[in-house]
């Protein structure tokens, strides 16, 4: 039986009911959530679900690329990986045994604003993984020669990714860098190289001793568990972690942006030239911020979308234009200041000003005709991107916005209001948010120059 196939087929069935007029009638999801927090300030939710014998367990820690240190650029991706190199009770490698060894698996990642860790297992493997997790909150195995040994996996990951590949970095990573003011938005959050090397052992003590903390952590537990067993299982590992006196955090506020900007970037790996057009995001959770929401789905979500259509199937300018809200997630897993974007590689022969023209016109086409039936088919496309995030890859989705609602926003039910909230974008709203919002003087274009095409 082809699941993948028959997921697609229903959706296809939602978006023509939505489209024909059904949208009031459709039964709204509701997510169950429980929420709580233990006496050392851990934040914790469950959302049971019994559909399949799998749970996945997720450990997000507020720290991400924002708040690194100033002179350690890269040092919370660093710490990333010495998460990995074991713990009092699992030496290095026993981690990965554990999962794979029982059918499951186990990740991590840094973002903006966040650190995730999570395994999806069995649901009988339960209780050993939240015992593993524990474990390295509470005692990670800290030692020079596993710091040296990651201070090199990083720096080859950053040449590899970066460095060495053509578009390396292009835009998610430099577009950051030019579009915001902050230092703490702005800097290059995979690291330089030099500031990789300088990291020292008590760096990375005193790293871990703050932001790995259990009242800077919340645990989401998804899928096939009891409730009252994993609420057992919680207390018993993780309640006996003491809290930590966390620093205040910094400003992340950036200034207003009065004029346009460009710049130009010279890559001597790529052939053909590519852009990047961003503009500052409203602040989160405001309606201009869910406007933007469907503006987005708009002007980049596929191939019906504006700027698809102008830039690939009008004008020939490009193969594929990409776009959207968080380059590094989506737009409800991040906490500070943010850019929409959309960028594209073109042909060499064209002007780079043809195609921002384009996006002008895209912009100014939504803004003169938008009406409820163009905001109806945004819900539609925003409806099965939501679904897709919460309901796909094990369950890591759905773990992944619980977790970030309960850091962020103290209220991991927020999941199931989503939908209600983009329900009061009005054309008016939208007008206003791209009259706002998405005005040349709000905006940052990045070219992506091939060296032997750039000019002096």
């Amino acid at each position: 039986m082809n699941c993948s196939r028959i997921c697609h087929s229903l959706w296809m069935v939602i978006c023509i009911l939505i489209c024909s007029g059904y949208a009031m009638a459709a039964p709204r999801m509701t997510i169950p959530v429980e929420y709580y927090k233990l006496a050392n300030g851990l934040k914790v939710v469950l959302s049971p679900d019994k559909h399949a014998p799998i749970v996945t367990v997720a450990v997000y820690y507020n720290i991400g690329f924002r708040i690194e240190p100033r002179d350690r650029t890269g040092f919370a991706h660093l710490f990333e990986h010495m998460m990995f190199q074991g713990s009092k009770n699992f030496p290095k490698g026993e981690f990965d045994k554990l999962t794979e060894k029982n059918g499951g698996f186990n990740n991590g990642s840094t973002r903006f604003d966040f650190t995730n860790y999570y395994e999806v297992m069995p649901a009988h493997m339960l209780e050993p993984v939240i015992w593993a997790e524990s474990d390295r909150m509470k005692q990670l195995d800290l030692n020079q020669a596993s710091l040296t040994n990651q201070q090199g996996v990083v720096k080859n990951e950053v040449k590899v990714n970066v460095i060495n590949r053509p578009y390396g970095g292009f835009p998610w990573l430099d577009m950051p860098q030019y579009a915001n003011e902050n230092w703490y938005n702005a800097h290059n959050f995979y690291g330089d190289l030099k500031d990789l090397d300088a990291a020292r052992l008590e760096d990375v003590e005193s790293f871990f001793r703050t932001y790995y903390s259990p009242n800077n952590a919340v645990v989401v537990i998804v899928g096939d568990f009891e409730t009252a067993q994993a609420r057992q299982w919680i207390d018993k590992y993780f309640s006996g972690i003491p809290s930590a006196q966390l620093p205040q955090k910094p400003d992340l506020t950036e200034p207003a942006q009065l004029r346009e900007k460009r710049f130009t970037k010279i890559d001597s790996l790529i052939n053909k030239p590519a852009i990047a057009i961003a503009y500052k995001m409203p602040e989160k959770n405001t309606p201009e911020y869910y406007a933007m929401g469907l503006i987005s789905q708009l002007l980049v979500e596929g191939k019906d979308s504006r700027l698809y259509q102008r830039l690939v199937q009008q004008k020939g300018y490009t193969s594929n234009v990409n776009g959207g809200i968080n380059y590094l997630g989506n737009m409800y897993n991040y906490n500070g200041p943010m850019i929409w974007m959309t960028d594209l590689i073109y042909d060499g022969a064209v002007n780079p000003d043809s195609i921002i023209s384009q996006v002008d016109g895209a912009i100014a086409d939504i803004n003169k005709n938008i009406s409820q039936s163009s905001i109806d088919l945004a819900m539609v496309k925003m409806r099965s991107d939501l679904y897709d995030n919460l309901g796909g890859y094990y369950g890591i989705g759905l773990a992944d916005m619980l977790a970030c609602f309960a850091l962020f926003d103290d209220n991991p039910a927020r999941v199931n209001s989503l939908e209600q909230e983009f329900k009061q974008v009005t054309p008016e709203l939208v007008r206003k948010t791209i009259n706002t919002y998405l005005r040349p003087e709000n905006r940052t274009i990045l070219i992506d120059q091939p060296a032997k095409t750039s000019t002096k």
